[in-house]
């Protein structure tokens, strides 16, 4: 048995479907009547002007000011514009930048690195012009003194050195990461010198408009991409 059609039902629903479509045509073009253009606030202005009363005419300062108010306005919303997007090209940049360092070895403002088994450790020390550099400690990460480095005497400036894997009895040690102290004599002193060391990146933590791009280096520390000092050759450390 057919089910009788009922052609004022049909007309209903469609003139409901119809009455939503206009009310939310309506309601998006108010929202975009909300936003006042520059063309809108300079249409606005020209009208101003036209229907004023000449006996009290809108004086230059007042129209200057709501000229240069609405200009001012104008100028800080594309400025923000402009940031986000100049934060957006410069976070995409470094990134880039920070992914060809994946797997390099980089110089960083650290005293302490990771070292694999069979592998060097290295970095650089500064030396003033009047220190005697004696030589490089290296401790492990229990802090026991395993080895000493010695190093040139009469240098000074920025200076390399390299240790091989080894303790005081020429034992391999272990990877792990290792401590290294630079003791030099300064006037008569003993004093530590400041110590920059090479760590290898093992990846790359994308950064953001509030935080900077980050090289996790093999070990645990993770350092941003601007406190990298120098990129080290392949196969050299």
């Amino acid at each position: 048995m057919s089910t009788p059609i009922d052609p004022t039902n049909d007309i209903q629903n469609s003139s409901a479907g119809i009455d939503k479509l206009r009310w939310e045509n309506q309601v998006e073009a108010s929202k975009q009547h909300n936003q006042l253009t520059q063309e809108d606030f300079f249409a606005l202005l020209t009208k101003q002007l036209a229907m004023q009363d000449p006996f009290k005419p809108v004086q230059n300062e007042e129209m200057i000011g709501q000229m240069t108010n609405f200009a001012s306005v104008d100028g800080i919303n594309s400025l923000k514009a402009e940031i986000v997007n100049l934060n957006t090209v410069m976070t995409s940049s470094q990134a880039l930048q920070a992914s060809s360092l994946v797997g390099q070895k980089v110089l960083l403002p650290s005293t302490r690195t990771y070292v694999e088994q069979g592998e060097y450790g290295m970095g650089t020390v500064d030396i003033p012009v009047n220190g005697r550099l004696r030589q490089i400690q290296v401790q492990d990460s229990a802090g026991q003194l395993i080895a000493n480095i010695p190093m040139a005497q009469g240098v000074d400036g920025n200076m390399e050195f390299l240790w091989d894997g080894t303790n005081d009895k020429g034992e391999s040690m272990p990877s792990g990461m290792y401590q290294f102290t630079a003791v030099a004599e300064i006037n008569g002193r003993t004093e530590q010198l400041e110590i920059a060391t090479y760590g290898h990146v093992s990846s790359v933590s994308l950064g953001n408009a509030e935080m900077g791009t980050m090289l996790n280096i093999k070990g645990g520390n993770s350092v941003d991409l601007d406190d990298v000092l120098a990129v080290a050759e392949p196969d050299s450390v």
